[in-house]
């Protein structure tokens, strides 16, 4: 059986000095999850503009529908400047408002959430209240919730974070953002400990935290298990997130394992940061073979088999 994903949120254009490219965490995700043989919908909103249109004939491209895509006359289509003087840390110039910031509640559209299986959103997208509130009207209808949490300053707040954290069923935030989160409360502890209470918390199934070229930890209800990544040669990190994010949801829907499940998003992730952008054309398993290749994986061993690989997995 097939899953529906829709994944709400922000279709824009990346601005960098080699040149413009399409972008968008939730537009990322939705490319990254249609290379791994889904067809999600995008619930987003772009300007009756040349941008809007280019942006629309590039998700067609990638065969992503975009009959789920607003298009307004009123404000223009996103753009973002991205900074990549430091390859490893990325920072956003997030032009506002903009289209996506008006993204209208629609009951056909309500419907097509209800029906869904996988509902994915952030929190960029809230930052407005036209779409915060549309996104406040889908999400009670919609199944699994998965929230990408994503926090580009000063484009967030502690309500609007909790509100949102407690609407989902999975989340996905970097390690910084979990230390942002722990610093709301009294808490002490290692990072895992500091899972366990967000996951508790907020009545989450499952909680992802990632950690730069340092790999990634997930927390479950059945267990907590870890995978310390891989060193590659960096291009820029534009996307990484995003890959590891669909790669993971992947396999997760597919029932692997969560530990199995965490090493393919690790290695996607690895393989969209030696690329230039957000959504380089790729086969997820061709990228597999290669990289197990690169890092000389056997069919059922993990990098924390290597000895140049740091950290552990548990299982």
């Amino acid at each position: 059986m097939t899953q529906h994903i829709i994944c709400f949120g922000e279709t824009l254009w990346d601005i960098l000095p080699t040149g413009k490219m399409p972008g968008g965490a939730p537009m990322n995700v939705a490319i990254h999850l249609s290379y791994n043989g889904f067809t999600p919908s995008i619930i987003s909103r772009v300007g009756n503009d040349d941008l809007g249109k280019e942006l629309l004939t590039f998700l067609k491209s990638k065969q992503i529908p975009t009959n789920r895509i607003q298009q307004g006359e009123t404000h223009l289509t996103g753009v973002v400047k991205a900074n990549i003087s430091d390859k490893n840390e990325v920072t956003y110039k997030i032009v506002e408002p903009v289209a996506w910031d008006y993204i209208q509640y629609d009951e056909q559209v309500a419907e097509l959430v209800r029906q869904s299986d996988v509902f994915i959103f952030g929190s960029l997208a809230a930052r407005n209240t036209v779409t915060r509130d549309t996104l406040l009207r889908y999400l009670p209808l919609a199944k699994l919730k998965i929230f990408d949490v994503n926090l580009r300053p000063p484009h967030y707040n502690q309500d609007l974070l909790k509100t949102l954290l407690h609407q989902a069923d999975i989340v996905k935030m970097n390690h910084q953002e979990l230390e942002e989160i722990i610093s709301w409360y009294d808490i002490t502890g290692d990072e895992q400990q500091q899972m366990s209470f967000v996951k508790k918390e907020f009545k989450l199934q499952l909680l992802i935290v990632t950690r730069g070229e340092n790999g990634a930890a997930v927390l479950t209800g059945q267990g907590y298990a870890e995978h310390p990544g891989y060193i590659v040669e960096v291009q820029d990190t534009i996307g990484s997130g995003d890959a590891f994010l669909a790669t993971f949801l992947t396999n997760f829907l597919r029932l692997l394992p969560i530990p199995k499940a965490l090493e393919r998003a690790c290695l996607l992730g690895a393989f969209v940061a030696t690329q230039h952008g957000a959504t380089p054309t790729y086969d997820p398993q061709e990228v597999e073979e290669k990289m197990a290749d690169l890092f000389h994986l056997e069919p059922n061993q993990t990098a924390t088999d290597l000895e140049n690989k740091r950290g552990r997995a548990l299982e």
